[in-house]
């Protein structure tokens, strides 16, 4: 085993803390069993590749790009956005950076570019990936209304964040979309057998 070897394992432990971690908005908004960082991620992630697909760019990039797009939250915690009115906190690239020191160099810089990426949105990718964030979000959000908490302050920042048509379609269907329609559907269009 080498130090580079030990410094990985040492950084999949710390992505790890994202699955304890709980979105603190939602625990503002009164939820009392609110979603990991981990959870938002992992929709996050997919809603980019499905954006991108939309958009005409690659969804494996933008999917990629999701993916690391809350790592650091692993030192910083999910800052709950009123607080970051009072707080300056490192750039997500300088801590993304100190996360992957000892990484091997290739590792480091894989993580490292796809970070840079997101956070300069310059990329057809990092915009549907950002989109991506803003639209797992409201998805989220419109899940918590229904089970009665009070989540228009999100839902409407999420709206007015988004900037790809596909984005905004698919806001605007969740919105009018119960959230498990899916299920009935599924379910009264399977086949006897």
């Amino acid at each position: 085993m080498t130090g580079q070897d030990t410094a990985t394992v040492d950084f999949l432990y710390e992505v790890g803390l994202l699955k304890r971690y709980k979105r603190t908005g939602w625990t503002i908004a009164g939820v009392s069993a609110p979603e990991s960082i981990a959870d938002h991620s992992h929709r996050t992630a997919i809603a980019a590749a499905v954006i991108a697909s939309m958009e005409g760019a690659d969804p494996q990039r933008a999917a990629f790009l999701a993916l690391f797009h809350d790592t650091q939250e692993t030192r910083l915690t999910d800052v709950p956005y009123v607080a970051k009115r009072y707080l300056k906190a490192a750039p997500n690239e300088e801590v993304t950076a100190d996360q992957t020191a000892g990484l091997p160099e290739g590792l480091a810089e894989v993580i490292g570019d796809a970070v840079g990426e997101y956070e300069a949105r310059e990329s057809r990718e990092s915009v549907c990936a950002k989109d991506a964030d803003r639209l797992e979000c409201l998805l989220q959000a419109v899940e918590y209304r229904a089970q009665g908490t009070d989540t228009q302050a999100w839902i409407d920042s999420s709206l007015a964040g988004l900037r790809t048509a596909a984005g905004r379609r698919l806001a605007e269907a969740a919105l009018g979309r119960a959230p498990l329609a899916w299920m009935h559907r599924a379910r009264d269009s399977k086949p006897e057998l």
